[in-house]
């Protein structure tokens, strides 16, 4: 199957760092999505909070490999793997994937950042990396939508640190630079939308201070040919099994295995590149 993605669209992913992908899953495949994030007992098990720097959290579950429920056969759906793969120029496979949970009147913001501004640490030589975070609710303005800057990934890796909170962002004096040249696009979705956007492409997303839950589920692939050079807490190449699209409807409601709850991450890892470089490079006030 070829990419999901119009002539155009691609066009546009090129040019802006993101492209969205309205419907990407229909009404029942999302209701499938969203009620194994909401039932499946590895997913309740594996939460783990990300603070920002007013201690707001946001609750997240990461999971390296895709296996066989209904989130993990989404991810190795062929509508999602051709277009990736047509995105970054060859075979990939699942880098990991993860539910980011933000709740009503609580749900913590993210620092401005870069995929790649991390994924560099883990051993990853090129930015041939690129993820899909698919709304399971509708995403807003006020619940803390997905910010992106139009073109940021064309500025190539930022320099990354550690923040209050834990949280990795870029450089703050040159996100502040870029936000004076890029534009900043607030990329509110339906249920079933999905955003592709490259690692390199700069995004954030404010607090959830609206009485609407904002939960979005987020595959990551790595083209095969950039294959770690080092082991870390993300998988090396390890050949994706693609399956049909319909095998989403096909599946039901399943949830993961117990053979599968290896894959589960225990809590998020900043590479240890980041954590010996500390918070004083990378200050909330001017970078320095």
């Amino acid at each position: 199957m070829p990419t999901i993605l119009t002539p155009a669209q691609r066009a546009d992913f090129e040019r802006d760092g993101y492209v969205l992908a309205r419907g990407l899953f229909d009404a029942e495949e999302t209701q499938l999505l969203r009620e194994a994030m909401e039932k499946d007992p590895a997913i309740a098990a594996h939460f783990y909070n990300r603070h920002d720097a007013t201690g707001a959290a946001t609750r997240m579950v990461t999971w390296n490999h895709p296996g066989d429920s209904v989130y993990g056969l989404a991810a190795r759906a062929a509508r999602m793997v051709d277009t990736m793969e047509d995105l970054l120029g060859g075979e990939v496979y699942h880098y990991h994937s993860k539910l980011t949970a933000k709740e009503p009147y609580e749900g913590g913001a993210w620092e401005w950042h870069q995929d790649y501004g991390y994924w560099y640490n883990n051993g990853c030589l090129f930015p041939l990396m690129a993820s899909c975070m698919i709304a399971l609710d509708r995403t807003t303005r006020a619940n803390g939508c997905l910010q992106v800057l139009r073109g940021s990934h064309a500025m190539g890796r930022i320099d990354h640190g550690l923040l209050e909170g834990q949280q990795v962002g870029a450089d703050l004096a040159r996100v502040e630079q870029a936000k004076t040249r890029l534009e900043t696009v607030y990329a509110e979705m339906e249920p079933g939308d999905g955003l592709f956007f490259h690692c390199n492409t700069l995004h954030r997303s404010d607090q959830n201070r609206s009485p609407d839950r904002r939960w979005t589920l987020i595959c990551c692939y790595n083209a095969a040919r950039n294959d770690p050079y080092r082991e870390h807490h993300h998988p090396r190449y390890t050949r994706l099994e693609k399956v049909p699209d319909a095998a989403i409807r096909a599946a039901g409601l399943r949830f993961s295995d117990a053979a599968h709850d290896g894959a589960f991450l225990k809590r998020a890892t900043a590479p240890k590149d980041l954590r010996t470089r500390g918070g004083a490079v990378f200050d909330r006030g001017t970078a320095r």
